[in-house]
């Protein structure tokens, strides 16, 4: 075979028809060109997204979930765009794909409704913006931080590190807790019980002072110190403090009950232990002396 007969053979090939779509006759090569010109635009929405969220939103001091919806959005859009450009460039006309997307909505009232589904709710949260990249959440009983919101899934990461993929459409739908939703400050409310014997002045000095001492406790709302309830053993109180950031309530219920337990002990308050008094009683008649009564 010469090199003649061999790019001759090449050209068949790329020119082969493989199927007609209205009057355009869809080729090998315009199949390759239409992968080649979508890879492109796939590429260039990817490096966009990338540089608007990590340097331009940057620069500009936009908090990270309108950046993140923002640079989303943009790569959204360049692909799109470049869907449309791929096939008018390789000669389809759009209007000639309308019998294919009306078998697709067949396809998608049998099989893809929670496809659809999870692709509309994904529109939603990136334009309405009810949760955001970096928010601490609670959904499905899981406690996370949203690091990723997808088209179909949002990423969250739990508390123990551990990723987990959630279908966009569990945060339309069902009733979702976002802690960090416009305002990232958390009110932590610590209860802890104290004797009855206690001295009260000594015991609201001792909340006071473990709230004041806490470098992560605002002071703007003010401590608050409360005795709820009287309990069976206890007086039941509750120091109510404020912290910046919600993410941070864990470590900060931890140092607060410690230091609890330090300074209670530095004014000689007790926490007791519960009390339970049993009393028995039996109409039984029991053995004496390990025989019977006769």
């Amino acid at each position: 075979m010469t090199w003649d007969e061999f790019f001759s053979y090449i050209r068949d090939i790329l020119n082969f028809e493989l199927f007609k779509m209205s009057e355009s006759s869809v080729t090998v090569v315009s199949i390759l060109v239409f992968l080649l010109l979508l890879t492109i635009f796939i590429g260039i929405g990817i490096f966009a997204r990338r540089a608007l969220q990590r340097r331009i939103l940057k620069r500009l001091k936009v908090d990270s979930g309108t950046s993140y919806t923002l640079a989303r959005i943009t790569q959204y859009a360049i692909i799109t765009i470049g869907v449309l450009v791929s096939f008018n460039f390789v000669g389809i006309n759009l209007s000639s794909l309308t019998v294919i997307f009306g078998l697709l909505s067949v396809g998608i009232g049998f099989g893809l409704q929670n496809v659809t589904s999870n692709f509309i709710s994904g529109l939603i949260i990136l334009f309405e913006r009810p949760i955001s990249v970096g928010d601490r959440v609670m959904v499905n009983q899981i406690e996370g931080d949203i690091t990723e919101i997808n088209i179909r899934s949002t990423m969250v990461q739990t508390v123990n590190n551990i990723s987990i993929v959630v279908p966009n459409s569990e945060f339309v739908s069902k009733d979702v807790i976002n802690y960090s939703h416009g305002d990232p400050t958390y009110r932590l409310d610590i209860s802890v019980g104290v004797s009855y014997g206690s001295d009260l002045d000594n015991v609201l000095k001792a909340l006071r002072e473990v709230a004041d001492n806490n470098s992560n406790v605002m002071q703007n709302p003010e401590p608050e110190v409360f005795l709820n309830e009287f309990g069976d053993s206890s007086w039941n109180m509750q120091l109510r403090v404020w912290i910046p950031d919600v993410k941070q309530y864990p470590k900060v219920r931890n140092e607060l009950n410690q230091a609890i337990v330090r300074t209670f002990r530095k004014y000689g308050v007790e926490i007791p232990f519960p009390q339970r008094d049993l009393h028995v009683r039996s109409s039984v008649k029991l053995p004496i002396d390990g025989g019977e009564q006769k």
